[in-house]
């Protein structure tokens, strides 16, 4: 079993009782991050205790092989999708999709993630442009996440300055 599933083994049921789901669990060298996700959001002051109920269960356990720092955060706004599951909650959102080398068509991919099955997804074309929606089975996707819009941002004007 690997690291992130005897992890997220311990962490589920820690995330549960405070009424939050697991998201992920992702483990990059020496940091390990702990993804949790509640409907409406999720305050600091709930994941701060759940941080420490996680860090004294994977003391007591010990999981994890050699040093590590624990991360325990909501996946955010622009949130990485990795398994069916994170793609199904996502239909109706913008994503961006980055396939593995050899697949047909473009490698990146941005558009409107319309469906998400066992066997992959279907990504419609971003709102105002042109083109067929787009079906990629699991095995071709590298890399995925949704897009936040930020909106245009304007930029400041300086004042001019006014001699007296």
């Amino acid at each position: 079993m690997a690291t992130s599933d005897r992890v997220a083994a311990i962490v589920a049921p820690l995330a549960d009782e405070r009424g939050l789901d697991l998201y992920d669990v992702e483990q990059h060298q020496t940091s390990l991050r702990v993804l949790v996700n509640r409907q409406g959001g999720i305050d600091i002051d709930t994941l701060a205790e759940l941080s420490r109920a996680v860090s004294r269960a994977l003391d007591e356990v010990d999981p994890v092989a050699g040093r590590y720092t624990l991360e325990v955060s909501s996946p955010g706004l622009e949130r990485p999708l990795r398994r069916p599951d994170h793609f199904a909650g996502a239909v109706g959102e913008k994503v961006t999709v980055k396939t593995v080398p050899g697949t047909d068509g473009e490698r990146r991919v941005t558009g409107t993630l319309l469906t998400a099955d066992d066997q992959g997804i279907t990504i419609g074309p971003e709102s105002g442009q042109d083109g067929e929606d787009r079906r990629l089975t699991y095995d071709e996707v590298m890399g995925a996440r949704t897009l936040f819009d930020w909106g245009t941002t304007t930029k400041p004007t300086k004042k001019k300055k006014t001699t007296t």
